[in-house]
């Protein structure tokens, strides 16, 4: 029997189509909406650096050969201090004058990173932009596990087999990007993944969610910016009733609270008056800021933006589009960071959205199902 791209097998509704029993009204109201917001999306251009407008083929290829692309210079610094912990040297003896040696701001403390990534790369045996055996196997059972993780959630939540698929294919897409070695060093490329495969592993429907916890402990380890992430989950479990989840949720945002006031601490003993201090991360990028973060962060980077742009926009509504608790989380999660974005982050900050694109483009798996019903609730009698 052949399966319609909405998941259904024959006539009817799809079982997951949230759209499904929408009036004529509201079916119309979103349609505008999303018909604006995908017109807005292409027409925004996506910015980075100083405010330039990014050409989104130019952007990841630099040079032909991974070997012979320039090193960024924040991927320098963060190089620099895997090479001295392999020396044997204490992160929090080394990395602010580091930042003073490459001009960056230590002030506020938030602009020096957490230490933990910095020790697992140097453990992995990173060096730059030259091969890493071990860290590529890594990465790779990384992605493996966010994809496992993923086909498993789809078949636990009675996805259709046909869109099952499709759904796994997307993630594949989304979590490849991991496997980037010369942004090994980068933490929101391993805080993304994680976060991707504590979301894959979260089953509250059988209440197993204590691998969805400490995987996101591990990330949120490794970039602060994955808080807003454990803040919903959190809130989730409150809103279920899961009390013992939200309890654990509770008490990693406590731990962090405390490491990360530990680390400010560190960094302030450090500080003096006349280091640099950052300019401020309140941007008010809006929609742009929003495109350029996931766009440039993702796979999608390789596509003009008047197309990437709007498959971004695509890619939230699909989440919105499917009814389970992994919709509504993801929609929650990728609207929430959206927003994000849009008010947080400078030019120069875009790879901010590496920590959402990982399993992101598997919402566009239920966009047929979600424009399908609108439009008939739009002109249905």
């Amino acid at each position: 029997m052949a399966y319609r791209l909405d998941g259904v097998s024959g006539p009817g509704p799809a079982p997951h189509d949230r759209f499904a029993a929408w009036g004529r009204w509201p079916a119309r109201m979103a349609l505008v909406v999303l018909a604006l917001l995908l017109a807005a999306s292409a027409w925004v251009p996506l910015t980075v650096g100083r405010g330039e407008e990014a050409k989104a083929p130019s952007i990841v290829i630099a040079h032909n050969k991974a070997a012979e692309r320039p090193r960024d210079e924040d991927l320098k610094l963060y190089d620099r201090a895997i090479s001295r912990i392999l020396h044997g040297e204490n992160y929090y003896d080394f990395i602010v004058s580091e930042h003073r040696r490459a001009d960056y701001p230590v002030r506020p403390g938030a602009a020096v990173r957490l230490p933990t990534l910095a020790y697992l790369d140097a453990a992995m045996g990173v060096d730059g932009d030259r091969p890493a055996p071990i860290a590529m196997a890594v990465a790779l059972a990384l992605m493996v596990g966010v994809i496992a993780a993923w086909w498993g959630r789809l078949g636990d939540l009675d996805v259709d087999p046909s869109l099952r698929r499709i759904g796994t294919a997307l993630v594949f897409f989304g979590a490849s990007l991991g496997l980037n070695r010369y942004y090994f060093v980068l933490h929101e490329l391993w805080a993304g993944m994680l976060v991707a495969l504590s979301l894959g592993l979260h089953r509250p429907e059988r209440n197993r969610w204590v691998g969805a916890v400490l995987v996101a402990a591990l990330a949120l380890s490794i970039r602060e910016h994955v808080l807003p992430y454990v803040l919903l989950m959190g809130a989730m479990a409150l809103w279920r009733g899961a009390w013992r989840e939200a309890a654990a949720w509770g008490a990693l945002v406590a731990l962090f609270a405390v490491g990360y006031a530990w680390h400010l601490h560190l960094i302030a003993l450090q500080t003096l008056p006349t280091d640099q201090v950052g300019p401020s991360w309140l941007a008010m990028r809006g929609l742009g800021g929003f495109l350029s973060n996931t766009v440039l962060s993702s796979n999608l980077r390789f596509l003009p933006h008047q197309i990437a742009g709007p498959l971004t926009i695509l890619m939230i509504f699909g989440w919105a589009s499917w009814r389970s608790s992994a919709g509504e989380t993801g929609m929650l999660l990728f609207s929430g960071y959206a927003l994000l974005f849009a008010i947080a982050g400078r030019n120069d900050n875009f790879y901010w959205g590496a920590v959402i694109t990982p399993v992101m483009a598997l919402g566009l798996a239920f966009v047929p199902m979600g424009l399908g019903a609108l439009v008939r609730g739009a002109f249905k009698k």
